[in-house]
C-alpha cells in the first residue's frame, strides 16, 4: 500500500464527498510546522524525480487539478511544483471554450495541451469541465454529456498506452472555507481580480456540482488514471498531500538517466 492510497478513489466506487472531511489531516506527519518540513523534503525528491524524467525524455506525467471555485488549484501549482525545473513543466489553465474550440470535439483543445515526452503537464481545470459545468449549467442535454465519460476513459487509456501517466486530483474544500476565501479576495485589492459575481451563482449550486464531481470520479477513476480526493481546507495539508501523491507516482514510474554516449569516457578537455 502506497502513502497515496488513502486519497485514491477505487475504480467504480462513488466517493461520498459529504462524508470526507475537507478539513481532515489524516496521515500528516504532525502539526502544520512538522508537515511543512516534510513537504520541503518531498519537494527535493520531486525535483530529483522530475530531473530524471526530463533527462530520460521517453515518458510524461499529466496532473489534472479540479476543485470548486477558490479550491486552491492556483496555490497548488505555485507551492507544489515550484521546486521543479520550469523548463520541464507545461502548465495549462482551461477557461470557457472559445468559438474555435467549440467548433471541434470537446477533447480537441486538450490534445493540443498535452505534455511532451519528458515533461510534467499540469491542467488547471480540464476536459472534466465537459461533464461538470455543461451538466450542472445545462449547457448541453444529458444525451450529449453522459457518453463523454466513456470518451474520457478511452482518451486517458490511450494516453497511458502512449507513455503518459495520468493523475487526477480533486481539491476538496468546504462551503464554509470557500466563503472565507471569497471574503479574503473581496477584502484584498490585489486579489479582487480573482473574484467574479458569477462565482456566487455557481456557489448557489454547490450540491449539484458536488454530485457531478462524485459521478465523474465514479465513472472515470481507473487503475491507470486514478482520481484522488485531497482534503484542502488546510493549505499546508493540501500541499503535503499532493506532494506525497506525486512522489509516489514518480517513484513508481522510476525514471532513469539515459546511458552516456559511447566514448565519453575517452574524451579529454584541455
Amino acid at each position: 500500500m502506497s502513502h497515496a492510497d488513502r486519497w485514491r478513489i477505487v475504480p467504480g466506487v462513488r466517493p461520498d464527498l459529504v462524508a470526507i472531511d475537507p478539513a481532515g489531516t489524516d496521515g500528516a506527519p504532525g502539526n502544520k510546522s512538522a508537515t511543512g518540513e516534510e513537504t520541503a523534503t518531498l519537494a527535493e525528491r520531486l525535483a530529483d524525480l522530475q530531473g530524471r524524467l526530463w533527462a530520460e525524455s521517453e515518458r510524461s506525467l499529466l496532473v489534472v487539478l479540479q476543485a470548486m471555485d477558490a479550491g486552491g488549484k492556483d496555490g497548488t501549482v505555485k507551492r507544489v511544483f515550484r521546486a521543479m525545473n520550469p523548463m520541464g513543466i507545461q502548465a495549462t489553465s482551461f477557461k470557457a471554450p472559445n468559438d474555435t474550440e467549440l467548433a471541434h470535439d470537446f477533447l480537441w483543445r486538450i490534445h493540443a495541451a498535452l505534455p511532451e515526452r519528458g515533461k510534467v503537464g499540469i491542467f488547471n481545470r480540464s476536459h472534466y469541465e465537459d461533464v461538470l459545468v455543461v451538466r450542472v449549467e445545462e449547457l448541453v442535454p444529458e444525451p450529449v454529456w453522459r457518453p463523454r465519460y466513456e470518451a474520457i476513459r478511452a482518451f486517458e487509456r490511450m494516453l497511458t498506452t502512449e507513455g503518459t501517466t495520468v493523475v487526477k486530483v480533486f481539491l476538496h474544500i468546504s462551503r464554509e472555507e470557500q466563503a472565507e476565501r471569497f471574503r479574503a479576495r473581496l477584502a484584498d485589492p490585489t486579489k479582487n481580480w480573482k473574484f467574479a459575481a458569477g462565482d456566487l451563482d455557481v456557489r448557489a449550486r454547490w450540491d449539484d456540482y458536488r454530485d457531478a464531481y462524485a459521478d465523474a470520479m465514479e465513472q472515470t477513476s481507473t487503475a491507470t488514471a486514478p482520481w484522488f480526493v485531497v482534503p484542502a481546507d488546510h493549505k499546508w495539508y493540501r500541499n503535503w498531500a499532493v506532494s506525497r501523491i506525486l512522489v509516489d507516482v514518480l517513484d513508481a514510474m522510476d525514471p532513469r538517466y539515459p546511458a552516456p554516449a559511447e566514448g565519453l569516457d575517452r574524451i579529454v578537455i584541455d
